[in-house]
């Protein structure tokens, strides 16, 4: 995932991307695209959340038998 901060220069959102020790910062335009993001990121911990409670529970079913 892309790091989302505000930019010193114009005060906008914007995506920050470090090369060579060079911060640059891409303006997001549109207001619903950082909403989307925001949403993805959740589910993305939510489905993580998920995949490491059945992994647990895979590994009592393993350890059981």
């Amino acid at each position: 995932m892309s790091q989302v901060s505000i930019c010193p220069t114009c005060g906008s959102k914007s995506r920050i991307r470090e090369t060579d020790g060079v911060t640059s910062y891409q303006a997001i335009q549109d207001d619903e695209v950082f909403k989307k993001v925001s949403q993805l990121k959740k589910a993305m911990e939510k489905f993580k959340a998920k995949v490491e409670k059945l992994e647990k529970e895979l590994e009592t079913l393993k350890t059981s038998q």
